[in-house]
């Protein structure tokens, strides 16, 4: 009788264990299968404008390179808040770091150089990045509520410093380096966004700094037991982010040749909404920066396609909070 229980506990067992490796492959399949949603819905998109605005233009080169640079800015923001959502954190002042860093770059060029003017621009994003960072991982006021007081903070700023007056650049390199220059065919906006992109796609997948982003959003608690330094974590990432908002307003700068307190401005939900349909989850602990240019790249898709069509400014705002909600819904993970 002994040897008979003995003998059924094992077979039981291995059912058990088959049974949850089905779940556990079923659950990876489908974190895979949201990851990659973007990929498909992005090429259904451009085959539904291709088809239904050939007559307009849409498949023209010019009108393909334009959609590249008009999102480039989104694409390299969206880098950053790519590790900002992952570790489960969130960053409203993106945007009004671009307009802020706009300008100190502006300005720093017309006083001191273009050397000294980028790196100004910068330091800008740095040092609101690393305040972002230490209100939020030191004080240990929320992130949402951080950023958003510095979403006025950094625009006011940028207002006062201007007297709300754009800020000429009038340096032929840095217009042609940092937004306005075309190598060949290509503009160098996508050169920054493929530099940018394989930077933080190489950083999130293949470090263990990126690992360690992963780890935070994915359990906090869990990480910090394994050793993982959480909060350091959190407050190098909205750096990081910091730092993003600020090359991105740097390129719109030498993009329209000049800094303005209105760029940037919005930005942040079409940054957040980006990265999230991209297949980085809001609620931390999965990311992916390829799908979040994917995403920029998407709703700039979008956003070109109704143009064309004929629709006003008012009828894209809904479209694309439409975008935003689904995106939403899509990252939500179930067990959470």
């Amino acid at each position: 009788m002994s040897d008979t229980h003995t003998g059924s506990a094992p077979g039981h067992d291995d059912a058990d264990d088959t049974a949850a490796k089905r779940g556990e492959s079923l659950s990876a399949v489908l974190k895979n299968w949201r990851q990659y949603v973007i990929f498909a819905g992005f090429i259904v998109v451009f085959l539904v404008f291709a088809v239904t605005l050939e007559d307009r233009g849409f498949l023209g080169t010019n009108n393909l390179l334009n959609i590249v640079r008009q999102t480039a800015t989104i694409s390299v923001m969206a880098v950053g808040m790519t590790y900002v959502l992952a570790t489960g954190q969130i960053d409203l002042s993106i945007g009004s770091i671009a307009g802020l860093a706009s300008v100190t770059t502006a300005m720093g060029i017309a006083a001191f150089g273009l050397p000294a003017g980028i790196l100004i621009g910068l330091a800008t994003g740095l040092v609101v990045g690393m305040i972002n960072g230490i209100l939020t991982t030191k004080v240990g006021i929320p992130s949402f509520l951080v950023t958003l007081a510095m979403l006025g903070i950094a625009r006011g700023t940028a207002m006062w410093i201007t007297d709300t007056a754009a800020q000429p650049i009038r340096n032929s390199t840095y217009v042609f380096i940092f937004g306005s220059g075309d190598i060949g065919p290509l503009p160098v906006l996508l050169l920054w966004v493929l530099a940018v992109g394989l930077l933080g796609h190489v950083g999130l997948k293949r470090t263990a700094f990126g690992r360690q982003v992963l780890a935070t959003g994915g359990n906090e608690t869990a990480a910090r037991f394994s050793g993982v330094a959480v909060r350091s974590i959190q407050f190098r990432v909205l750096t990081l982010s910091g730092l993003a908002g600020a090359l991105g307003g740097m390129l719109y700068a030498g993009r329209l040749h000049s800094g303005r307190f209105q760029l940037g401005e919005g930005d942040e939900l079409s940054v957040i909404a980006a990265v999230v349909l991209g297949g980085t989850s809001l609620f931390g602990g999965m990311g992916t920066v390829i799908g979040s240019i994917m995403g920029a790249l998407m709703i700039g898709l979008i956003n070109n396609g109704l143009i064309l069509m004929g629709l006003d400014f008012s009828q894209q705002l809904i479209a694309r909070g439409v975008i935003i909600v689904l995106a939403v819904a899509a990252s939500r993970d179930p067990n959470r």
